[in-house]
């Protein structure tokens, strides 16, 4: 097995916690700046061990999505929302999903697969919402609010792009 391309990133606002995430080839690895040579070394390396082994797990096929996209449907949106496919996608770098009503298809970018499934529960969600709302007006976030850790899943994903200094999609509300 090649080991992957590693970017340290130190940061004067961490005090203790660490993190590390795929992006594209590489892990990335964010430090507290007061970390010494030693300390950098053995996180790194428990890191690193760790975004492969998450990449080891079975990832959701495309099958897999629509499956659970269509369970979500159900509980949340009373099974108004059908989608005719959902599918992974590689090309999706400045969004978490997109969807095409006239289409019925939903596309999840890559990047959610290392994440919690509640926060792509919360995508999926979100982009079966705009089957029945095509905009993001109060319709829309009403049938999104019904899935009950959106709030909680936008925090997330707003953190992660933080940390992984990327602008987040326009499209949370307050």
């Amino acid at each position: 097995m090649v080991s992957p391309d590693v970017e340290v990133r130190r940061s004067k606002r961490r005090r203790r916690t660490v993190s590390a995430y795929r992006d594209g080839q590489r892990i990335v690895v964010l430090i507290p700046a007061s970390f010494s040579a030693a300390d950098e070394a053995e996180w790194v390396a428990s890191m690193v061990k760790k975004v492969l082994k998450a990449e080891e797990r079975a990832a959701l096929t495309d099958e897999d999505l629509l499956d659970r996209a269509l369970k979500l449907s159900d509980a949340y949106l009373g099974g108004l929302a059908t989608p005719e496919s959902v599918r992974w996608v590689t090309n999706q770098h400045s969004r978490w999903g997109s969807c095409t009503p006239g289409e019925r298809s939903i596309r999840l970018s890559e990047r959610l697969q290392s994440m919690p499934g509640w926060v792509i529960d919360y995508v999926l969600v979100h982009e079966l919402a705009h089957l029945l709302e095509p905009s993001h007006d109060e319709k829309f976030w009403a049938w999104v609010d019904r899935y009950p850790k959106s709030r909680k899943a936008q925090g997330y994903l707003l953190g992660w792009s933080e940390g992984a200094r990327i602008s987040p999609p326009q499209e949370f509300h307050d």
